[in-house]
């Protein structure tokens, strides 16, 4: 996750079947890419393991969450309006 206002998304979850209970599992990788579309951020979510459609897409919004809440955070040492990159601070 890059909080880079530069949108771009890869979305790989591996879904077995049509549907995970009445939704259509297109629909998941639809809503991941227009979430970045719209929020301008760039963002890798790769299921990798999983026999199980609805763990699968579980898993993938859990660690979008997570991976959100980590590039939100404050960090030390970085100042008001100031975001940590790995390249440095930016303003």
């Amino acid at each position: 996750m890059d909080l880079s206002n530069r949108p771009f998304a890869v979305v790989n979850l591996h879904m077995e079947r049509e549907k995970v209970g009445e939704l259509s599992t297109e629909m998941l990788t639809h809503g991941l890419l227009s979430f970045a579309q719209e929020a301008k951020v760039t963002m890798h979510v790769d299921v990798l393991r999983g026999d199980n459609d609805h763990h699968r897409a579980e898993s993938a919004f859990k660690a979008l969450a997570g991976a959100l809440r980590m590039a939100c955070g404050r960090r030390m040492g970085v100042g008001e309006g100031e975001m940590q990159s790995t390249k440095g601070v930016l303003y």
